[in-house]
């Protein structure tokens, strides 16, 4: 896990147009490869399927880059990337066996080929998935820097809903000891969200 968050997403884009820049590349694979991954899933790839498609959308990027210009409007790259991921998904499908085209078969096969060519929907879910993404680093990081009970109290009042009352007797906390750590914990992962947080 890095120490620190990687660049935000336009400068990152910026750097990607030098091909010597592996340390670009390396962050645009650790922001954005697990969501081409998972999208790819939902898409009715089987996980090797989904590797294949990662591969596959990172190559088409690479030779692409130095094309791309900046759009006036927003969640242009992440549109561009959903759906250079939604060609190669069906491109993959295509080319597999009638029938053991991933989870689904056929009837996965033909649901993605009904899919409107518009890659507005799946660029709305990549954000979704980008902020989701953002959250789970975050949280990794907080919870690696804060004691163990701090996170706990913020973990079961915040993420599964305990009363703050009954979770400060769970943890042997008083009550506001609980709220001061939930706090602190909330403060943390937003600070650490905002340096994400960028117009592309």
């Amino acid at each position: 896990m890095p120490t620190s968050p990687p660049e935000t997403r336009a400068s990152l884009i910026l750097r990607l147009k030098d091909a010597a820049d592996v340390a670009a590349w390396d962050d645009l694979l650790a922001i954005y490869g697990p969501l081409v991954f998972r999208m790819a899933q939902r898409q009715g790839l089987q996980a090797a399927d989904a590797d294949d498609v990662v591969q596959e959308v990172f190559t088409t990027v690479a030779a692409s880059i130095a094309r791309w210009t900046e759009q006036p409007r927003r969640g242009r790259f992440s549109g561009w990337l959903a759906a250079i991921a939604r060609n190669i998904a069906i491109n993959v499908l295509t080319r597999r066996p009638r029938g053991g085209a991933g989870i689904g078969g056929d009837i996965a096969l033909e649901a993605l080929a009904e899919l409107p060519a518009s890659a507005a929907p799946l660029s709305s879910e990549f954000d979704l998935e980008y902020q989701r993404e953002v959250y789970r680093w975050a949280a990794r990081l907080v919870r690696e820097s804060v004691a163990q009970t701090t996170w706990n109290a913020f973990h079961l009042t915040h993420v599964e809903g305990v009363a703050i009352a009954d979770a400060a007797q769970q943890l042997g906390m008083t009550i506001g000891n609980v709220y001061i750590a939930r706090c602190r914990v909330m403060n943390r992962l937003r600070e650490l969200a905002r340096r994400y947080e960028v117009t592309e």
